[in-house]
């Protein structure tokens, strides 16, 4: 029997919610599947850690991460704890440490899932983003100089580098040719940032002359954002720097009915490093521990998880139960519905358990 060894981190406010919730659906696919088991190994690791040890994660504990073969992470973030510190200290600090270079999040309305769009408009999404997940605008290069004084200087330095631009733009360019339409938009800001942003165009532009076969267009950012709105079947894959990316990809999720519904994969596509899977809907400590939060998001995750593992067959399992939950519910409050984590977590379940094959 195969067996996947998963760093389970739960982090702050929904996230160990939804991510107990997402293991025991992955325990329900093995189950089902008798080919694979998952053992799961959880860290206590985020702002509750940061409050007893001054620490978000131990020291070394990027290292303690090597050894497994996939990370499931549920949310970072505390409203008494400067943002600043529990993202880079906690999942930019494994993000980075482990050169997980390709964020992949793909959009989907799902069905009976209503958004905001008109639903000839909604039903047209159908996207996946990748973002640059290791330098551009998050690099942290930067500092701060005469603090408290008046004339106090703050700067971020974001740096783009060929090396870094070439590898992402070539995963984009194969994730393109992986889906039917092989279409790829390249998001950019080079009209008015004319260093980092254009040396991202000219990079991009020699890297898709290796396929050919790619229907390839550019937008600049802002622009891309309208046109997500108003013409969302005109995108497929979209390639996009790390600030670009981050912010594209949660209007992407909203529109798709709830921030609850999205998921994403931070990956180091040469295998070298554990890739880590996560929800994209944030700590939302205003409903922490009202056992209401969405798990679609980290069922989804989990579904991107068992494929990057080899279990293909599992992970069309479980989004065709996603899929039948979406249609019928329950749902949870954040889509209007009633139902708390714990009975959507047995839909999907049961939906698992009665499912084909």
């Amino acid at each position: 029997m195969r067996t996947h060894r998963i760093a389970a981190i739960g982090g702050d406010g929904v996230g160990p919610e939804v991510i107990e919730a997402g293991i025991s659906v992955i325990d329900a696919l093995a189950g089902r599947d008798g080919g694979f088991r998952v053992k799961a190994t959880r860290f206590d690791w985020g702002s509750d850690h940061y409050r007893r040890t001054g620490r978000m994660m131990p020291e070394g504990g990027v290292e303690q991460l090597r050894s497994f073969d996939a990370i499931y992470f549920g949310a970072v973030g505390d409203p008494d704890i400067p943002d600043h510190t529990t993202l880079w200290d906690l999942r930019l600090a494994i993000c980075q440490g482990l050169d997980q270079f390709a964020n992949v999040r793909p959009t989907k309305l799902l069905g009976g899932m209503t958004g905001p769009l008109r639903p000839e408009l909604g039903q047209k999404i159908d996207w996946v983003i990748v973002r640059e997940n290791s330098e551009g605008e998050y690099a942290g290069v930067g500092g701060r100089a005469h603090r408290a004084l008046p004339i106090e200087v703050a700067m971020d330095v974001a740096v783009f580098t060929r090396a870094g631009i070439e590898r992402i733009a070539r995963f984009a360019c194969q994730t393109a040719m992986a889906r039917p339409r092989r279409r790829l938009t390249i998001v950019t800001k080079s009209n008015a940032q004319r260093h980092g942003m254009v040396l991202w165009d000219e990079v991009c532009r020699e890297v898709v002359t290796d396929f050919p076969e790619l229907e390839v267009d550019w937008k600049l950012v802002d622009a891309m954002a309208a046109m997500m709105v108003t013409r969302p079947g005109q995108f497929d894959t979209i390639l996009a720097t790390n600030l670009h990316a981050d912010i594209l990809s949660d209007l992407a999720s909203a529109l798709t009915g709830s921030l609850g519904n999205g998921a994403t994969a931070n990956i180091d596509p040469t295998g070298e490093n554990p890739s880590m899977f996560e929800p994209i809907h944030g700590s939302a400590f205003d409903i922490m521990g009202k056992g209401i939060a969405n798990p679609i998001g980290a069922f989804w995750t989990s579904a991107m998880m068992l494929d990057h593992l080899g279990e293909k067959n599992a992970a069309e399992r479980l989004m065709a139960a996603i899929a039948d939950v979406s249609r019928a519910g329950p749902f949870t409050p954040d889509l209007g519905g009633q139902a708390d984590t714990a009975a959507v977590t047995r839909a999907v379940i049961d939906g698992i358990r009665a499912g084909p094959g």
